[in-house]
C-alpha cells in the first residue's frame, strides 16, 4: 500500500499515457482525420518524440559507420595481403629475367669456346685482402679436376684449385698466387697477370720498350695450355715506367666483377 501511495501519480500517469497510445493506434485505421484526443496526445507527445527519433536516427547511422569501417578494415587487410603476394610474383619475375640474361650471355660464351664446358653456380666466397677464392656447386662428380680454367660472361674468373666430390674452389686471376699468361690486344706486348689484391691484377714481365697504354685490353696469350688463347682477362688503367729498372709497372681492372658473380663456365678440356 505505501508502494502505491508513494508512486501512485507516476503510475496513474503511465496508465493515462498508455491508454491514450492505445487509443490514438486503434483510431489510426478507421479515421483519416485526427480527432480533439489525438490531437491533444500528438501535441503532447511531439516534443519527446522528435528527439528520440532524432535519436534514433543518429544510432542507426553510428552503426551503419561503424560496419563499413569494419567491412573498409577487412578490405585494406585483403588488398595488403594481394599486394604483398603481387610485388612478391614481381620480386620473383624479374629475379627470372635477370636469371635468364646472365644464362643467355653465358650460353653466347659457351658457344664461342671451343672446347667442352659445365656451367656451375656460385655458392660461396673468400675475397679477402690476402686471400681471393670463390666455391662452385659442382665437384669430381661431375668430372672437374684441379687445374682447369673458370670463365664468366665477362672474361677469365680463375682456376680450379680444390675439388670435392659436389664443390670445387676456384682461385680467382686477382689473388697473389694467380698468373695468367696474358697478350696486350692491341700491340701483342707479352706478359704474365699476377693478382694484386683488391680486385685489381698487374701484367709483370713487361720491358721498359713494350707498347702499353692505359684502355688497353688484356688477353690470354693461351701460353701454358691452361686458358684458351683470346679470354678477355682485363682493362689496363695505369702504366708507370721508372728511371732504372728493365720492366714497366701495368695495373689491370678485370672485365669479370668478382663481387656480382652468380654463374660460371668451368672449361673441362682446356687443349686446343
Amino acid at each position: 500500500m505505501d508502494f502505491l501511495k508513494k508512486y501512485a501519480l507516476f503510475i496513474l500517469t503511465a496508465v493515462a499515457i498508455l491508454a491514450a497510445l492505445i487509443f490514438y493506434s486503434i483510431n489510426i485505421p478507421h479515421k483519416r482525420d485526427a480527432n480533439i484526443v489525438e490531437r491533444g496526445i500528438m501535441t503532447v507527445f511531439e516534443p519527446i518524440a522528435k528527439p528520440f527519433f532524432q535519436l534514433s536516427v543518429f544510432g542507426e547511422t553510428v552503426w551503419t559507420n561503424y560496419l563499413d569501417l569494419v567491412n573498409v578494415r577487412q578490405e585494406n587487410l585483403h588488398l595488403i595481403q594481394e599486394i604483398k603476394l603481387l610485388n612478391s610474383r614481381l620480386i620473383a619475375a624479374e629475379e627470372m629475367v635477370l636469371a635468364n640474361k646472365r644464362l643467355s650471355q653465358l650460353l653466347d660464351v659457351k658457344n664461342s669456346i671451343k672446347a667442352p664446358t659445365l656451367a656451375a653456380s656460385v655458392i660461396g666466397e673468400d675475397l679477402s685482402p690476402w686471400f681471393g677464392t670463390l666455391v662452385i656447386d659442382r665437384g669430381s662428380s661431375s668430372g672437374i679436376t684441379e687445374g682447369m680454367a673458370v670463365v664468366a660472361a665477362d672474361g677469365i674468373v680463375g682456376q680450379i684449385v680444390k675439388v670435392a666430390p659436389s664443390s670445387s674452389r676456384v682461385l680467382l686471376l686477382t689473388d697473389h698466387s694467380s698468373g695468367i699468361a696474358a697478350t696486350i690486344q692491341r700491340s701483342r706486348a707479352r706478359g704474365v697477370v699476377k693478382g694484386k689484391g683488391d680486385g685489381l691484377c698487374q701484367l709483370e714481365f713487361a720491358t721498359r720498350g713494350e707498347d702499353v697504354k692505359v684502355g688497353d685490353m688484356v688477353v690470354s696469350s693461351g701460353i701454358g695450355g691452361v686458358f684458351l688463347k683470346g679470354l678477355p682477362i682485363g682493362e689496363v688503367t695505369m702504366v708507370k715506367r721508372g728511371e732504372y729498372g728493365i720492366f714497366q709497372t701495368v695495373t689491370i681492372r678485370p672485365t669479370v666483377n668478382i663481387t656480382h658473380l652468380e654463374d660460371v663456365l668451368v672449361v673441362v678440356n682446356t687443349h686446343d
